[in-house]
């Protein structure tokens, strides 16, 4: 083993721990690699930074806008809307329906956007229909996962594609994985209604899912909002009068949250700390029982009349229930860190966390995955929090800023796009670009908005990472691990070594994302199945299939973790359900890899 190949060695490992780890950012430890791959003499410059002009990395920048402008037009929402309410009443129909609709869309979409289109629709229609959304959230995101499988349009798919092309091979065009993938598709769905769904947990009425499945009126029992509300006045005569909210120290002193100001029936809610004081007001707040003497001690009249949400909400002020998007960049960050009110106007006053509502000390709790928060405000703010890509709204709103007019539009380019690319009349990365190009020209979406789709962090990463495979292929890396599968598997025939690396693939794809998996784990195929004398694409197939298999943690793909707060789900349902899925998917791999690839 080469002194280079040692280090590129040294340097996988380092990165792996860092990924497992998340001790360090994904997309920075992807960058940190591309540098001590360049310095380090492993890559020349122009193969260090060959990431960010490869066509895989055009390919998914122009997934992204092309789904952000099927949503800002509303077309995904609508199709989602209209096939699942054809799913009935029932729980197995709307198993069955989400899961279809959920892998259709994955078709041609992210899997994260999917799910997050359908987030909301899902709660919306398990709310009509009183089921329990912990018994549709894992079928959702499995949905998602599924229908991944059948299309080049999934991020591991094009690494793996790109792994191919670099070693000289024919790469997979558009349609490639569907022999395989739409079966993997049925059987996965098959499994959920006859299996799965008997796996799935029913939350108590204490869990996440008692949220869930409130109606809005009743929003603010469920988080018991009563129990926490103050009704203030500020006296006409007092030391309060001009002062602001920020030199009265509610908030910073007190841990205490000012949900609005009454003046003559007008309310002003979500005050910001430059709020001053006028005499006569009414303060609504939301504070603990001793803490209503230190309000008193501050100058406030505190009156007898609770406060009551009614007398905040109209026809254009509402409850809305929103949740962390799976990469959102308020994760660990605190509502005062983010500034929540002032960016959106809008005022949290409660947030749900560990089975149970938190009503004070708000802008100190840093938000975490799963957390859903309850926000008050004017229902035209909503549109601006669930534009900004941090939040996902679960509670069904006029979606203000949708360009429905645009919907046709959008959904005539995508169909052009994938036409073009799946023909092969164009390659697949121009055809996706060239449509994303469209969808601005026709104003499904502007130009800033498009940037504002476009994932950056997937970005670097995977552009850092492509040079990583270059790399192993470079300094024999590849080779020597192929060959080492193949001398402790070989023996045993070419499906024992490609049914040894789908296994590898998959636990790599728990613990660390499917696009290192794939990145890491294609040259290494490749290279296998060069060894034993089978068509090498068979192989590469095995680990982007696997690379998808995420069903057994919920760590293994951002699906699972946007659906684990609202399903109430622990990391055990994962394995549970994910488990035995896993493994009968795995043996349909290999069955039809035996079948049409001769194996």
């Amino acid at each position: 083993m080469t002194i280079h190949a040692i280090l590129v060695l040294f340097l996988l490992i380092v990165a792996a721990i860092f990924f497992i780890t998340e001790w360090l950012r994904a997309d920075l430890v992807a960058l940190l690699l591309v540098v001590a791959l360049g310095v380090s003499g492993v890559l020349t410059p122009e193969e260090a930074l060959s990431g960010f002009s490869r066509s895989a990395v055009i390919t998914i920048l122009g997934i992204f806008i092309l789904t952000a402008g099927l949503a800002r037009t509303g077309a995904t929402r609508a199709l989602g809307v209209q096939l699942m309410r054809l799913g009935g009443h029932s729980e197995l129909t709307m198993i069955v329906a989400l899961m279809v609709v959920a892998a259709f869309l994955s078709l041609f979409m992210n899997n994260i956007a999917a799910a997050s289109v359908l987030l909301p629709v899902a709660v919306g229609i398990s709310r009509e229909r009183q089921i329990s959304l912990s018994r549709l959230m894992m079928p959702l995101a499995f949905g998602t996962l599924l229908g991944g499988m059948a299309t080049l349009l999934t991020t591991s798919n094009i690494l793996v594609s790109a792994a191919l092309h670099d070693a000289n091979y024919r790469a997979f065009e558009l349609l490639d994985f569907a022999p395989i993938g739409v079966p993997l598709i049925i059987v996965g769905i098959l499994y959920m209604v006859l299996i799965g769904r008997r796996l799935l947990p029913r939350r108590g009425p204490a869990d996440w899912e008692r949220l869930m499945l409130a109606s809005r009126t009743r929003l603010a029992d469920v988080y018991g909002l009563g129990e926490r509300w103050v009704n203030a006045r500020v006296p006409a005569v007092s030391a309060l009068v001009g002062r602001t909210l920020a030199e009265v120290g509610l908030g910073s002193d007190l841990g205490v949250n000012v949900i609005a100001i009454l003046n003559n029936g007008h309310s002003r809610l979500a005050p910001p700390p430059s709020e001053r004081l006028k005499g006569g007001e009414s303060v609504f707040l939301q504070a603990r029982a001793e803490q209503v003497e230190e309000l008193r001690a501050r100058g406030l009249e505190i009156l007898s009349e609770p406060a009551r949400l009614e007398s905040l909400s109209d026809g254009d002020i509402g409850l809305f229930e929103v949740v962390l998007s799976p990469r959102s960049r308020a994760v660990d960050k605190t509502l005062r860190e983010i500034r929540f009110r002032e960016k959106f106007g809008l005022n949290v006053i409660a947030i749900w966390r560990q089975g149970r509502p938190q009503r004070v000390g708000l802008g100190e709790l840093a938000l975490k995955p799963g957390y859903a928060l309850l926000v008050l405000g004017p229902r035209a703010r909503v549109g601006v929090l669930q534009d900004d890509g941090d939040f996902i709204v679960l509670t069904d709103t006029a979606e203000e800023g949708v360009r429905t007019q645009r919907m046709p539009h959008a959904i005539v380019i995508m169909a052009i796009a994938i036409t073009l690319a799946a023909s092969g009349l164009l390659a697949t990365a121009e055809a996706v670009l060239a449509g994303a190009l469209a969808m601005v020209v026709v104003g499904a979406l502007s130009m800033d908005e498009a940037y504002q789709a476009v994932e950056w962090k997937s970005i670097f990463l995977i552009a850092g990472m492509l040079p990583v495979g270059l790399a192993m292929t470079n300094t024999g890396l590849a080779v020597m691990f192929g060959e080492a599968i193949v001398n402790q598997l070989g023996a045993h025939g070419p499906l024992v070594v490609v049914a040894g690396l789908l296994v590898v693939t998959t636990l790599f794809t728990q613990v660390m994302s499917g696009q290192a998996a794939a990145v890491i784990l294609a040259p290494i195929a490749i290279h296998a199945a060069e060894a034993v004398h089978v068509d090498p694409r068979a192989f590469a197939l095995a680990v982007a299939y696997g690379c998808s298999l995420a069903f057994i943690t919920p760590l293994a793909h951002p699906a699972n973790v946007l659906v684990m707060g609202p399903g109430g789900y622990k990391f055990k349902d994962y394995v549970r359900v994910g488990a035995l899925l896993t493994l009968i998917l795995m043996g349909v791999i290999l069955a039809l890899l035996v079948v049409l690839w001769g194996l």
